[in-house]
């Protein structure tokens, strides 16, 4: 009897023991594993209150070519996209009535040359006859008088004359000054007016950008203050000034003109091109993190930083954010976090708020 109670309590034993084993694999079943995680201290950057606008970019240095006459054309000498110098023939207006002007009012002016040179002689007899007092006064004074007619008749058509040549001219267009010539839209046979455009002529340079901002900023902006023109991808492709604030909103639409140079030295940026622009208001101090910290559950906007777990160790807390701006590829963020928090910025898809982690820079 005695041996069969001691069996009956080792084996009482033996079972106590296996409960208590099994009670605690359990427990670590049933516990979360930490898991590493990238994670980044958050700093406060310098980041501009700025807005977003389409920008179209303007030539100093471009011109529109325009007829001085009307008529048709019947010559064009160069092609869209060549280079001319100054004073270089670009196309011919038919210059043939033009010229019969001229021809016409030339031989006027021979018939008033040869009426000149017999007024001349005229004169020239009457005064010998006037002072051997062979003719009167009055004879003498109409020969003056034709003489005076004659010439005067001559140098007004010399103006006349000279004033349809200078016309003449303007049949041939030429370039003002060296530059790249745009499109033609012309062709040989096009009748053309003064409003006609026959083409245009850039001779290179700075470019400006104009943008019309809402006249409610008009307190915000004025000359100096950042404007960034930015890319395809929204990264930004040139940082310029504010050079112009016009005085003046317009009336049509509430809207304020601004203008901002912008240098063209590799010629990446063409006249009339339109792009967005970001006009900075004022500069501000605010975090940035990466788009690979953000999550979002509906509306609201997250991020899990490290902290503290029940046992002591790291674990991710998860933080409402407010997002402002997307600058590349990171977010400024407008509230939830402070200088000197750390961010998980990696391994964020499987992460939960309270769950233990290995923070790796």
């Amino acid at each position: 009897m005695v041996q069969i109670r001691r069996y009956t309590l080792a084996f009482a034993v033996v079972v106590l023991c296996l409960a208590a084993s099994c009670k605690k694999a359990a427990q670590a079943q049933g516990g979360m594993q930490a898991i590493p995680v990238q994670v980044q201290k958050v700093t406060l950057q310098a980041v501009g209150d700025s807005t977003e606008f389409l920008a179209t970019l303007q030539s100093r240095n471009a011109s529109v070519l325009q007829p001085e006459v009307e008529g048709q054309i019947t010559k064009i000498f160069v092609v869209s996209g060549a280079h001319v110098e100054a004073g270089q023939a670009i196309m011919e207006i038919d210059p043939r009535r033009q010229q019969a002007t001229v021809n016409q009012q030339e031989a006027t002016r021979q018939s008033q040359q040869a009426t000149l040179i017999y007024n001349q002689s005229q004169l020239d007899r009457s005064r010998k006859l006037f002072e051997a007092g062979v003719i009167s006064r009055q004879e003498y004074d109409n020969a003056v008088s034709a003489h005076d007619a004659s010439k005067a008749n001559v140098q007004a058509t010399d103006a006349s004359i000279n004033q349809q040549r200078v016309q003449l001219h303007y049949f041939t267009v030429r370039a003002p000054e060296a530059g790249i010539l745009g499109d033609i839209p012309v062709r040989v046979g096009d009748r053309v007016i003064t409003t006609t455009t026959l083409t245009t002529l850039d001779r290179g340079g700075e470019l400006e950008a104009y943008i019309n901002v809402p006249s409610e900023r008009a307190a915000d902006v004025h000359n100096g203050s950042l404007v960034e023109l930015l890319n395809q991808d929204a990264t930004v492709a040139l940082t310029t000034k504010v050079s112009f604030v016009s005085p003046r909103v317009d009336t049509s639409n509430q809207l304020l003109l601004i203008k901002a140079p912008v240098p063209n030295v590799d010629h990446r940026f063409r006249n009339d091109q339109v792009l967005h622009a970001r006009v900075v208001w004022k500069q501000m101090d605010r975090p940035i993190v990466p788009v690979t910290a953000m999550t979002r559950l509906g509306a609201q906007s997250f991020v899990f930083t490290v902290g503290k777990g029940p046992t002591g160790g790291a674990a991710a807390q998860q933080k409402p954010v407010k997002l402002g701006a997307l600058i590349g590829n990171s977010y400024v963020i407008e509230e939830g976090l402070n200088s000197g928090d750390t961010v998980i910025i990696g391994g964020t898809q499987n992460l939960i708020d309270g769950m233990p982690i290995i923070p790796q820079a």
